[in-house]
């Protein structure tokens, strides 16, 4: 059911919500019901706020009001867990949402605590591998001697009903910014979406994999369709719908920008805020500006010196993000550019493997060069990680939503899954 503008609870702040049930007649403690089952009950209709009074909500019905939480109506599962979801809104437009289980490994290095879970779990993954035939007695004593002394065995862990995963979000109906390599350049943009609209997905999301906000270790990546920084004023009211009504801290949160330099800005003085990706994806400005036509209009020396204005906590870094696209910038005369560019500041590279996609005239980089680009910002000082791949066989990674799930065979409708 379509609501009419405006008509959605969800995305209100407690403030507005106490706005309306005052308008509405109602006692205006109600607004504490509503807000609690909205964002830490996640409810999805009115019949689940069942605090409130009959009355109450017969009321709010009849006001033409809803939850209007985005709703799943489609999925797609890839064979290494990741979740793609067709998010609808209330209005009917559509997004793609992404579930990742224990992450892609994009917070590896950035000082934050959801990078120290990173490495644990990656080195008791990694030992759990190596030494498969080894008793678990055994392997906590390898994991200490690994210097992962709070780390238990990833078994334990998973028996114990811990959990970590990471939930990309999309900000926007399209993207408007036309980056040559990614597939969701290629819907151009319909419409920005509302702080409610960008934080639902992620209630949706919690809400159907039964996440226990708190004891779950969950992050979020705005980095899924749309620029966030082009919907400036809705994500970051979404960023404080998530840390304080759903209690999601911003430590956990980190947005990614293709670079709009006076947005950059405007972030440094945000007093909460999450962790800034910017997408390099180049070493000049004439090979960035034949795959991110955004650069002609801020290059990559403004958006530098944009970056460095971000005052960091003592252990944090700002992530570059750098797409490997074969023969295009993957060479050791790239690497060394990186290098200068990056010389001084407080920053960190996580290389992605450019993800195919129909349509795309690129190629992946050669394994080699990958390894060899990797050690090359390694040995010259700057901490470089790729970001693992995950879905790409349902069209769920790193630049390849498009909205296509209606018409794919692989899908599974919600009904059903």
């Amino acid at each position: 059911m379509f609501i009419k503008e405006n008509a959605a609870l969800f995305g209100k702040t407690l403030v507005e919500l106490q706005t309306l049930v005052t308008e509405l007649g109602l006692q205006k403690f109600r607004a504490a019901q509503i807000f609690e089952a909205l964002y830490r009950g996640r409810v999805s209709s009115l019949e689940d706020i069942t605090t409130l009074s009959l009355e109450a909500r017969e009321r709010l019905a009849l006001e033409g009001f809803a939850v209007g939480r985005p709703e799943v109506v489609q999925t797609a599962k890839s064979i290494d867990g990741t979740e793609r979801y067709l998010m609808r809104m209330a209005d009917g437009e559509t997004v793609e949402t992404v579930w990742m289980p224990e992450g892609d490994g994009g917070e590896r290095g950035d000082g934050s605590d959801a990078a120290e879970e990173e490495a644990g779990e990656v080195d008791s993954i990694q030992l759990r591998s190596v030494n498969s035939e080894v008793s678990e007695p055994e392997l906590g004593k390898l994991e200490q001697s690994a210097g992962r002394k709070r780390w238990r065995d990833v078994g334990t862990l998973e028996k114990n009903g811990y959990r970590r995963a990471t939930i990309c979000i999309s900000s926007q109906v399209g993207c408007a910014v036309n980056c040559q390599f990614c597939l969701t350049a290629k819907l151009g943009i319909k419409r920005n979406l509302t702080a409610g609209e960008i934080a639902g997905q992620v209630a949706a999301v919690l809400a159907r994999q039964q996440i226990r906000v708190g004891q779950d270790r969950i992050n979020l990546v705005f980095m899924g369709m749309g620029e966030p920084f082009l919907n400036y004023d809705s994500f970051m009211a979404s960023v404080r719908l998530l840390s304080g009504a759903m209690g999601i801290p911003e430590s956990r949160m980190t947005v990614s920008t293709s670079g709009i330099e006076p947005a950059i800005r405007r972030f440094a003085q945000e007093p909460v805020r999450p962790k800034l990706a910017l997408s390099l994806n180049a070493s000049n400005d004439s090979v960035r500006a034949e795959i991110m036509p955004i650069t002609r209009k801020w290059n990559i020396a403004a958006l530098l010196d944009a970056v460095a204005t971000i005052p960091l906590g003592k252990r944090e870094y700002v992530t570059f993000e750098y797409v490997l696209l074969g023969g295009v910038n993957d060479q050791l005369v790239h690497a060394g550019e990186v290098l200068e560019l990056l010389r001084g500041l407080k920053a960190k590279i996580n290389l992605i493997v450019w993800n195919p996609g129909p349509g795309i005239a690129y190629s992946q980089p050669a394994p080699e060069d990958v390894t060899l680009f990797q050690a090359t910002l390694i040995s010259g000082g700057l901490p470089t990680y790729i970001r693992r791949p995950r879905g790409r066989d349902i069209f769920a990674a790193c630049g390849q939503l498009k909205r296509t799930m209606d018409d794919e065979p692989q899908l599974v409708s919600i009904a059903s899954a």
